[in-house]
């Protein structure tokens, strides 16, 4: 079903800089909204139930799966994720568009059920840097961030299944490309006829 609204999925490995783009990117353009996962994981620094995610028991968790109120879900890093199928489907319904940070196995499961996803990786420049910016960050053991880095190359080795590659060198850069794939989207044929359908009209462009 080809919605109204945009879906933008960005994925990337830890400490690549998704997050930051991303809010980046909301705070510049109004228009797009966040997607609130579910996840089994306890809050972290100033997090809060339903901003960053819903947070939930593994026994919450488990009803949603069975009652199939995901549209994707996953095990990361120890702990499980998922998007609510029907937030996204109200959300998009009306026109709205919304962006979704979730891991490579959640983006690619997102495509199955809305076609129309456009899928985003964010690399980081260099396996230095990464590890830099994990590092960084002090929420991590070094197991921690040993296992995050094994996962990151599993996870880069998809990038190739996405419609978008961003590399987070410079994040100014980075931002500009991200707000770029927002916006050449959104002048899609479908897109401008949808919201320019009085134009269309009168140029007699059926």
């Amino acid at each position: 079903m080809d919605y109204p609204g945009n879906i933008f999925v960005v994925a990337a490995p830890s400490g690549a800089g998704k997050s930051s783009l991303v809010k980046a990117l909301m705070e510049l353009d109004s228009a797009v909204h966040p997607s609130v996962s579910h996840t089994t994981r306890p809050p972290r620094g100033q997090e809060k139930h339903g901003r960053e995610y819903f947070f939930v028991s593994a026994n919450e968790f488990d009803a949603m799966v069975e009652g199939d109120g995901f549209v994707e879900w996953a095990h990361v890093h120890g702990q499980r994720y998922g998007t609510s199928k029907k937030a996204i489907e109200d959300r998009v319904a009306q026109g709205s568009d919304i962006v979704l940070e979730i891991d490579f196995q959640g983006a690619l499961q997102i495509r199955k059920t809305f076609a129309n996803a456009v899928l985003i990786f964010i690399l980081p420049p260099s396996w230095e840097e990464l590890r830099s910016r994990l590092e960084r960050r002090g929420e991590d053991s070094d197991e921690v961030i040993a296992l995050r880095l094994k996962n990151a190359a599993h996870e880069m080795a998809r990038a190739g299944e996405f419609d978008y590659v961003i590399i987070n060198e410079l994040f100014e850069r980075a931002l500009f490309d991200l707000k770029a794939i927002v916006h050449a989207q959104r002048l899609r044929y479908a897109a401008q006829r949808r919201l320019r359908a009085d134009t269309f009209a009168a140029l007699n462009i059926p």
